[in-house]
């Protein structure tokens, strides 16, 4: 007779109590972590750490052997862990997958994971834009199409989770995690991660997206990677929470990861009230949640509130833990958590219910291997959804008439990110991600600005000189990642401060009508680069010797035009005035040269509006769009502020807004704003522009922001053409956080901005809403709409 379940018939809650009954507590805790695997189609796995001096030999391998006869919850990055090739990695895959099934009592099958942010992390896989890219479009559409191209790959090789995507709330452009976050706007992120998760998951949700980092981790101190938050609870759920609630209540996300740091005192790790109270019991989610790599042994590591790997498990199991990332460093020792007193069975059942429902879920029983012949890497349409995204992210901010580039000028292509692929890359793409495993990766899928123009405009026409370096030799050496045992000490910063290759950048220049010049910085986790997750910086001034060579090339009197691509914004320390053109381009991806190209050349218009200020210096630091008024200072210190602000970008033509009218003037606490406004292209060529919507409460009982992004829509148009937009706002989302923790809206007059920036206003209405107070809901609207009519 046929177990319970191993039996699709049954339903999973009756598959997951059978599976559960039959389980010794051995077999329990294994599936409640992960291996972090070198895995090998002949069976010959290895532990990663097997690849240090402290980790070698047969006795390990050995060990692992006997371990994974009890089983595991996860294998950690299968192919994204080192260079193999999908097919050989599947192989390999399979084969591990083979022995849990075949060679362990109860035949349950591990889940695969693998990173996925800005494409899947493996060889050979498409390299997508960075999350600024995404945000820039301001189409969470194409946000969603590039997630759904991402999640085809990511199946295609057995991935059933991706790590992925980052909800954190860009508040301070020198963290160096900034490129991964989708910007400053707490609503917008939340909009771009919704989509970013249908279409990651699809409607079956056969592949679960982890929203990370849960929750405040971009706010820490000095924007310093790992460092405390210090936020009270009510900011904390409007600014920071938001979009995960967005995306567990919207788009069913079926992962979250806790965070590294610590809010006032709590480690994310060990925060039962996030993790339990507000994600599980008020927003009704139904998943897992996996540990962030190593966070859960930083509780006695690091943040010394437990004594030992064992109480450091109880503490994050305790809390709201299902999965520890990536092997099992802590889970190894629950047993004598469980004799320790420390935490309960009844714990570990509950938590290893969800882990096996999720297993049954995904049908990995009934499909536990990954057919080779599906395996869709690098497939036409996926490389158009890349580039499409690469381009209508590319944020025009200065033009003084040079761009379009028409004709077939003599063009000198200089500075050190024209010709350099990893340039256009994030630091969660695969070439990028080793650098600090001493491996090197090749990327010949990737095509470089001066590639691209090169093509277009004929080799005969472009000159091109590095003119400097960012870092001459890209090493390893940083420190230790999360999950190493070992690790090497740290390096000094590796930035170049060599001025010899300036002369020559020069020289293409005089001889050169235009000169297009491509600076920046370098992604690379833990200051293997000058941004990334764990390279954090104290100036936002361009790294290295950039800002000479721009100097230089200024002072030649040619028309500069300045392609800056990275993963933060950086100044110009005055040059913004002197420069032909500004084009800030984010980390493109390896269509990224020709997105630069096509609107250098004027084949695409610049479509990407600002999500993230950029600031006028490092003590505007932390600057956002959406402040206080008392966050400038008194008096207001002069170097507060923006110089370009959220929202802002240029294109080829321009647009006037007029007639702001409210249907209504008045509208019940829980009714809805209708708001119009009349669009017209007043410009001489067609193109776009993002009308957005502000929201200011003119008298709260608590301080708010001096507006908040409510609404947006991108409207396109020939020359002189007009268009009427009629936004329609809930009132629920003029909601913010009361002091006992829950969302309210207060009547009173709310102030309606319409503009096309958040510093460029075109009209405001005010509106005023009647009634009580009113406590939101759990399930409170939270998007609003917009029809387009011509």
């Amino acid at each position: 007779m046929t177990a319970i379940y191993k039996d699709a018939g049954y339903p999973v809650q009756d598959r997951v109590a059978d599976l559960l009954a039959r389980m010794t507590p051995e077999e329990k805790f294994a599936q409640m972590h992960a291996y972090w695997l070198i895995l090998d189609e002949n069976g010959n796995h290895r532990e990663r750490s097997d690849l240090s001096d402290e980790f070698a030999g047969v006795s390990e391998q050995a060990a692992l052997s006997e371990r994974l006869k009890l089983g595991v919850g996860q294998i950690s990055r299968p192919l994204g862990t080192h260079i193999v090739d999908a097919h050989t990695g599947v192989r390999a895959a399979n084969r591990l997958q083979r022995m849990m099934i075949e060679e362990t009592r109860l035949g349950i099958p591990a889940l695969f994971h693998e990173e996925c942010l800005v494409g899947l992390l493996c060889k050979d896989a498409t390299l997508f834009p960075s999350s600024l890219n995404y945000g820039s479009t301001w189409d969470p559409e194409l946000v969603k199409r590039a997630a759904q191209q991402i999640g085809h790959e990511a199946r295609s090789v057995g991935c059933q989770q991706g790590l992925a995507p980052v909800l954190d709330v860009s508040r301070d452009v020198r963290w160096g995690r900034t490129e991964e976050t989708f910007g400053e706007d707490p609503w917008l992120v939340g909009v771009m991660a919704t989509a970013y998760v249908e279409g990651l998951q699809g409607e079956k949700r056969d592949l679960l997206a982890t929203l990370k980092h849960f929750v405040g981790h971009s706010f820490s101190e000095g924007a310093r990677n790992h460092a405390p938050v210090h936020l009270g609870f009510c900011e904390l759920n409007d600014t920071f929470l938001l979009p995960f609630e967005m995306a567990v209540k919207l788009a069913n996300a079926g992962s979250v990861m806790p965070a590294y740091h610590d809010i006032d005192n709590q480690p994310g790790h060990s925060d039962s009230f996030l993790l339990t109270t507000v994600l599980r019991e008020q927003w009704g989610f139904d998943g897992i949640v996996v540990a962030d790599y190593g966070g859960v042994s930083l509780l006695h590591q690091h943040h010394g509130i437990s004594h030992d790997a064992a109480e450091s498990a109880a503490l994050a199991f305790n809390a709201g833990l299902d999965v520890e990332l990536p092997k099992d460093d802590c889970a190894r020792h629950l047993a004598e958590g469980v004799e320790r007193g420390l935490i309960s069975m009844e714990k570990i059942d509950e938590i290893v219910s969800r882990v096996l429902s999720e297993k049954f879920r995904l049908g990995l029983f009934e499909c536990p291997y990954v057919p080779e012949e599906n395996i869709d890497l690098q497939n036409a349409q996926t490389r158009q959804v890349a580039r499409e995204v690469a381009t209508r992210s590319l944020t025009l901010l200065e033009n003084n008439g040079v761009l379009p580039i028409s004709g077939k000028p003599r063009v000198a292509v200089v500075g050190p990110t024209a010709d350099d692929p990893l340039a256009l890359l994030s630091g969660y793409s695969f070439p990028v991600h080793l650098i600090i495993s001493d491996m090197v990766e090749e990327t010949s899928q990737v095509t470089t600005p001066l590639a691209a123009l090169k093509n277009y405009l004929g080799d005969a026409q472009v000159r091109y000189a590095k003119g400097c370096h960012i870092i001459q030799r890209r090493m390893a050496g940083a420190p230790v990642f999360p999950g190493d045992s070992g690790g090497k000490p740290m390096q000094q910063s590796p930035v170049s401060f060599d001025t010899s290759l300036i002369p020559q950048a020069v020289r293409a220049a005089q001889e050169s009508d235009i000169v297009v010049a491509c600076v920046g910085d370098l992604a690379g986790l833990f200051q293997s680069g000058t941004v990334g997750e764990g390279s954090d910086t104290d100036s936002l001034n361009l790294p290295g010797v950039q800002q000479q060579l721009l100097e230089a090339l200024v002072e030649t009197g040619k028309p500069v035009v300045v392609v800056m691509t990275g993963g933060r914004p950086y100044n110009l320390q005055g040059l913004e005035d002197k420069v032909a053109a500004l084009l800030l381009a984010w980390a493109p991806g390896q269509e990224g040269g020709w997105a630069i190209a096509d609107v250098l050349t004027g084949r695409a218009e610049p479509q990407g509006r600002l999500v993230v200020s950029v600031p006028k210096s490092a003590g505007a630091m932390p600057y956002y769009y959406n402040h206080k008024l008392k966050s400038g200072g008194t008096p207001f210190a002069f170097h507060f502020g923006s110089r370009y602000p959220f929202g802002f970008g240029l294109g080829w033509t321009q647009f006037s807004c007029e007639s702001v009218c409210l249907a209504e003037t008045s509208v019940p606490v829980d009714g809805e704003v209708t708001l119009s406004v009349k669009v017209k292209n007043s410009g001489e060529c067609s193109g776009s522009e993002v009308v957005q919507v502000y929201v200011r409460d003119k008298v709260a009982s608590m301080v708010r922001p001096l507006q908040e992004l409510k609404a947006f829509q991108r409207v396109t148009l020939s020359p002189n053409e007009s268009a009427t937009l009629t936004f329609r706002l809930p009132v629920d989302m003029f909601n913010f956080t009361r002091r006992d923790g829950k969302r309210v809206v207060e009547p009173g007059e709310y102030e309606l901005q319409v503009g096309l920036s958040s510093a460029d206003i075109r009209g405001a209405v005010t509106v005023n809403v009647t009634g009580e107070t009113r406590v939101l809901p759990g399930e409170w609207r939270m998007m609003s709409g917009c029809e387009v009519r011509s």
